[in-house]
């Protein structure tokens, strides 16, 4: 509390940010409850007044959120602007903690944007009720409140992040797009939940955004060095030095150096190069699978979640009957697919460029989405199979059969690729909030790049390209076997 109470009286003497949460508390409530009278008298006239209905809680939302905009630039300049401004060496000397340090400056970087926040809501609120007479839902202002709440505390979260690894508060600046879009894209989401009706998807959204506000102040806490602090001086992109480094972490051998064996110069580079592929399916690749069994355990457990709901949605939504027949199917009927836009050529090659696509893919939305849409892009084609073996279960078919037929024979190779692919890239996105141990974050995140093209190299990919000689000529002739005609 010594540092938030000094932190908000440096605050409240800055005009620039005091004066604009001011006007926005007190003008934009006003210009909202002018713009929900015009939409209301708009639709009433072509009987469409459930839209304005929809429309007042957005605007709601919409002047809670914009005071709170400013706790980003108020948390950008928390350790950044400290020094710049020469301030900074009182400060990480005092004798607290790192977490008291880091939670008293995230508590005065979000304190008067919340209050802005709240008055604003009120006087909207208050504007409402004296020109329409409309006050909203108890439930539907508490959720309001509390995805402003966390939002705000989602946003100052990232931002001390960045105040703390950055040297200047135009590169902070700069690095706030990466949480400016992110939260402007889940406004645009819940606009949609709103203008939809579905108030109860809002607490999915809320318990979401406390699960990456937990993980971005433990990034924070983990990340933060007073002496790195300190002692950088320079924000320096050095594209050769992070080219050997990854190279490095890629080429030698994981966990204990000492296992490495240096090689006499006499021998042939052909000789090295076999040494060194042994020594990647020996230990390598077997090390790296025993330390990464956790996200592996993850990723099969989300896998499973996916097609159990495949299955209640399949109950939830049954097909009518006679709409799909397996009896009697003809290769024309697997030629059809290939016609299909958005589904590979049913050809070795294709399946095989189309998988391995979607799994480089997830690795990189993994860095930028902490591992989480590496999960996701796994989760829908599992839920799509729970989704059919549910509705031909449904039809009077076997499941069983239809997964043994259909998906089993290929899925022997592609399912534990596709598992192994997606705990590494998980396990890029847990090197940011978890750095190795003896590494910097931005090393830890080469390290896990590293191990993840190492193992996608040598195992995803062979495994892929034996899934899609599976796929294009062996599971079709079993599915004609056992529903054709």
């Amino acid at each position: 509390m010594i540092i938030a109470r000094r932190e908000w009286r440096d605050t409240l003497r800055d005009w620039r940010i005091v004066t604009p949460i001011l006007i926005l508390t007190l003008l934009l409530p006003w210009l909202m409850n002018w713009t929900a009278q015009l939409a209301i008298d708009f639709v009433q006239q072509r009987d469409a007044p459930i839209i304005g209905q929809r429309l007042i809680p957005f605007l709601l939302m919409i002047v809670g959120f914009f005071p709170i905009s400013f706790s980003l630039i108020i948390a950008l300049e928390t350790f950044v602007g400290e020094k710049e401004r020469h301030s900074i060496e009182p400060l990480l000397a005092m004798p607290i903690t790192d977490l008291e340090l880091y939670l008293g400056k995230m508590v005065a970087a979000t304190a008067l944007p919340l209050i802005g926040s709240i008055l604003g809501i009120s006087v909207y609120m208050a504007g409402l009720y004296w020109t329409i007479g409309y006050l909203p839902p108890l439930g539907l202002l508490v959720q309001i409140f509390m995805l402003n709440i966390i939002s705000a505390l989602v946003m100052v979260s990232g931002a001390v992040v960045i105040s703390s690894q950055t040297t200047s508060v135009r590169a902070a600046n700069l690095l706030s797009s990466f949480i400016i879009i992110p939260m402007a894209l889940l406004i645009q989401a819940e606009s949609l939940v709103m203008f939809w009706g579905n108030q109860g998807s809002l607490w999915i959204i809320a318990v979401g955004l406390v699960v990456v506000m937990v993980i971005l102040v433990r990034m924070g806490v983990k990340t933060f060095n007073r002496e790195e602090i300190l002692g950088r001086e320079i924000d320096e992109l050095n594209p050769r030095r992070t080219g050997r480094l990854f190279w490095r972490f890629f080429a030698d051998a994981p966990g204990e150096r000492t296992r490495q064996h240096s090689h006499p110069k006499t021998i042939s580079w052909p000789l090295r190069l076999l040494q060194w592929l042994g020594r990647v399916y020996r230990y390598d690749l077997p090390f790296l699978l025993r330390h990464n069994r956790m996200p592996a355990g993850v990723v099969v457990i989300s896998l499973v979640v996916a097609m159990g709901l495949g299955w209640a949605y399949a109950a939830r939504f049954p097909l009518p009957e006679g709409l799909i027949s397996l009896e009697n199917l003809s290769p024309q009927n697997f030629d059809s697919l290939s016609n299909v836009s958005f589904l590979p050529s049913l050809t070795t090659s294709g399946i095989f460029v189309h998988n391995v696509e979607v799994l480089l893919l997830s690795g990189l939305a993994s860095v930028i989405s902490l591992g989480v849409l590496a999960i996701l892009m796994l989760m829908i084609p599992i839920a799509l199979v729970g989704l059919l073996a549910g509705e031909v279960a449904w039809l009077g078919y076997s499941p069983v059969a239809f997964v043994a037929t259909f998906v089993l024979p290929h899925g022997l190779f592609e399912i534990p690729a596709a598992i192994i692919a997606t705990a590494f890239a998980l396990r890029i996105g847990a090197s940011v909030t978890a750095p190795r141990e003896g590494l910097t974050v931005g090393e830890g995140l080469l390290a896990a790049i590293a191990d993840f093209c190492k193992v996608f190299v040598f195992l995803v990919v062979p495994l892929l390209l034996i899934a899609a000689f599976v796929e294009a000529n062996l599971t079709p002739q079993i599915v004609l076997w056992a529903y054709g005609g």
